[in-house]
């Protein structure tokens, strides 16, 4: 039996060669080839499976950024749908542009077409045409005046090609504030299993001593128990910090367009640096920047201009045409034996819907109730999004002042500890302290870590929330 390890191979068929009779050396040679080629597979798929087990490279936010922008279903739909704005753009140019039509025909009547002519002689019937017809014509129309409507036309398409790109430019802002806000999470998700494994780490080492002090009769059994809840509870603690980090990374992976179950190191983020912040300016920038009043402001001039167009429908549509036409009995229409086969012409045609029963009318005063109602809109959102800018930039100062504080209280819950576990050893405490005490370091280390990423996440939205891909140290100032 072949055994997939080299020196296996190996040995089997020197066994072999050695015992057999003549012939089996053949045999031998193509097993030691065989051999060879599976220990090469064997350590090609050794080598690609290390490959992608590997960890990946560390990956740093503005990385994960330019990932996502290059990967993420948002931008692509936001890009096809411009691509579908600009052609409807073209197309609203196009009919400005003389246009050409064809129409062939072929036509048999049940007799010839007769002419019935009265005279001294009597009644005559005289043929006038074919019993099989062939016709064919080519059109050439230029509209000449359409009561603004083609023009019109083509100002709506090009606002809707700035509608696509704007868009386009808010799908960017939200992906951006998507992985940022994910990137950090996974951080935070990070340490708060550091602070889980750390807590349970330490109740473990606690349980040891209260089980030893116990041996030595200097604690009550139910001391032990005290400690072995605790334990217990951090374990669970730390099983569920397991699976949140994971589905953060699974989520990071998703924005990123990779697989969910990649892994991901990332890169810390940088420290806390206290900013001042002024409100005026990042208002005024918002409602400057913001994609989604641009898109309302792009939107109201559109139903300006369908308030013109829907009353084009009162003025006449004037258009020259051109005409070649050939009619025979033939299929190319060169044989007539009753008028010329060939035709040609031009002329000025004009359509006018004179009266129809007040349509026209109602659709301008619908497309002009459309106008105001966006005007209303825009205003409402402009509110909204002062509003937005002011609830952001409370977030960041209210996670800015939580970061002292919970820096501050983290350093007395580490001190607080270790006087704490002091005193246990001396036995001038109970276990109860001790518990709380691991207890209060746990929720200031949480605590501390949820204000340093949560501002991080804080100022992501802000950005957002201003309209900005990101805020530099010179947009965080006031001016």
């Amino acid at each position: 039996m072949m055994s997939l390890s080299g020196d296996g191979v190996l040995v089997a068929l020197s066994a072999r060669d050695e015992a057999s009779p003549k012939g089996w050396g053949k045999v031998t040679q193509w097993g030691l080839w065989w051999g060879f080629c599976l220990l090469w597979l064997g350590s090609f798929a050794a080598l690609a499976f290390a490959a992608d087990t590997a960890p990946d490279e560390v990956l740093s936010v503005q990385a994960a950024v330019d990932e996502a922008l290059a990967n993420h279903h948002l931008i692509r739909e936001a890009e096809e749908l411009e691509k579908a704005a600009m052609n409807e753009e073209k197309s609203a140019q196009a009919a400005l542009k003389p246009s050409l039509t064809a129409h062939y025909q072929y036509i048999r009547l049940e007799d010839h077409p007769y002419a019935v002519f009265r005279t001294n002689l009597g009644v005559q019937q005289v043929e006038m045409g074919h019993r099989s017809t062939y016709t064919w014509n080519v059109t050439l129309t230029q509209p000449l005046f359409t009561g603004f409507a083609l023009s019109t036309k083509k100002k709506i398409a090009a606002l809707d090609v700035a509608v696509s790109q704007v868009r386009r430019e808010a799908a960017i802002l939200d992906v951006i504030k998507y992985v940022k806000t994910a990137y950090y999470r996974v951080l935070l998700a990070q340490r708060q299993l550091d602070v889980a494994r750390e807590a349970q780490e330490q109740l473990r080492a606690h349980l040891l001593d209260a089980q030893r002090f116990y041996e030595q009769g200097l604690i009550p059994y139910n001391d032990v128990l005290k400690s072995q809840v605790a334990l217990a509870q951090a374990q669970q603690v730390h099983v569920r910090r397991q699976k949140d980090l994971e589905l953060a990374s699974a989520d990071l992976n998703r924005l990123l367009g990779r697989d969910l179950a990649r892994p991901v190191r990332l890169e810390e983020a940088e420290p806390f640096v206290p900013q001042a912040l002024s409100l005026d300016d990042l208002m005024a920038e918002a409602l400057r920047a913001r994609p989604e009043l641009a898109i309302l402001r792009l939107e109201v001039g559109k139903a300006k201009e369908a308030v013109r167009l829907a009353a084009s429908d009162f003025y006449p549509k004037v258009f020259a045409v051109g005409l070649y036409e050939r009619t025979g009995k033939d299929p190319l229409g060169e044989e007539n034996d009753y008028r010329n086969p060939d035709t040609a012409a031009v002329g000025v045609r004009m359509d006018w819907s004179i009266f129809e029963w007040g349509r026209t009318q109602s659709q301008v005063r619908r497309q002009r109730h459309r106008f105001k109602a966006l005007e209303e809109r825009l205003a409402e959102i402009e509110s909204s999004v002062l509003l937005e800018v002011k609830a952001a930039l409370a977030d960041v100062q209210v996670a800015e002042e939580n970061i002292l504080t919970a820096k501050k209280a983290l350093e007395q819950a580490k001190e607080n500890l270790r006087i704490t576990r002091l005193q246990y050893q001396q036995q001038v405490t109970t276990v109860t302290e001790v518990l709380d005490a691991r207890t209060y370091l746990t929720q200031a280390e949480s605590n501390f870590y949820a204000a340093h990423y949560g501002r991080h996440i804080a100022v992501a939205e802000l950005a957002r929330a201003v309209g900005r891909r990101d805020l530099n140290k010179g947009d965080l100032h006031g001016r």
